[in-house]
């Protein structure tokens, strides 16, 4: 756990800043980071080619431009690019990170606002979990591979406690309906995935990163990405079997669905 995790191929959607940069710069400080390390981005000269420190020498299969989640062209195009890159390897581990939201009010809450939130949200991770199927199929056939593990092959949704239905978590700072309806169902997507991947040896896990924003109230989440991340981290490197199909939070901390 604690020596970090040790993955050879991770990709990460939605890098374009918040918690997915985080993540990547997280892979890229640890004690053996990935061989390969995907980040689907929208703007491949932005932020995260200067994390990687694009000028600096070329970066050869780091950048991943997955333009949209929920555009199937632009995934198909991203497996492509990973394929080339991994070959008979297959991807490890495949993190969702990709989210939107809109702040709102049951009273306020709109048609529209819930079709763009779940469009991205649930439907966005569905469509990258089954295009990458293949190649995670293929890394979790891997020489030498047993036991469930994001080393081996994952499928990380990052979710929210907001999409607890048992917690019902800070309704009074913030109702946001479309996001809360978005990630509970993202949450069953999760279990569905855990049920029909698991067979196959690919462990499927929601996470609750704690990185709302603004923060639900004093001491509810981390202070900073980088804490998140460090959490995050630490958890997926401790994840097995038994882990299949459950929520968690950033603090290793099992979640009420």
């Amino acid at each position: 756990g604690m020596e970090g995790l040790d993955v050879g191929s991770v990709l990460l959607t939605g890098c374009d800043g918040g918690l997915g940069l985080g993540l990547l710069k997280g892979f890229l400080e640890q004690p053996r980071p990935p061989q390969h390390l995907f980040a689907a981005c929208l703007d491949t000269q932005g932020k995260v080619g200067r994390v990687l420190g694009w000028g600096t020498g070329p970066i050869p299969e780091t950048l991943c431009p997955l333009a949209d989640v929920t555009d199937p062209n632009s995934i198909k195009a991203a497996v492509a690019k990973v394929q080339e890159e991994v070959g008979h390897a297959g991807l490890n581990l495949l993190i969702n990170t990709a989210g939107t939201t809109r702040r709102s009010t049951l009273a306020t809450e709109t048609a529209e606002n819930m079709t763009l939130v779940y469009t991205t949200n649930t439907i966005g991770p569905l469509q990258t979990s089954q295009a990458f199927l293949p190649l995670l199929k293929e890394a979790a056939q891997a020489e030498g591979q047993r036991g469930m593990s994001c080393s081996r092959a994952a499928i990380i949704n990052i979710s929210s406690i907001l999409g607890s239905i048992e917690a019902a978590e800070a309704w009074e700072e913030r109702q946001d309906v479309c996001y809360r309806c978005s990630k509970a169902a993202l949450n069953m997507l999760t279990k569905c995935l855990a049920l029909e991947y698991g067979g196959s040896g690919i462990l499927c896990v929601s996470v609750d990163p704690g990185c709302v924003t603004p923060p639900l109230g004093h001491g509810t989440g981390p202070a900073t990405v980088e804490e998140s991340v460090r959490g995050i981290l630490q958890l997926l490197a401790q994840l097995s079997a038994t882990s299949n199909g459950t929520f968690w939070d950033w603090r290793g901390q099992s979640l009420p669905w």
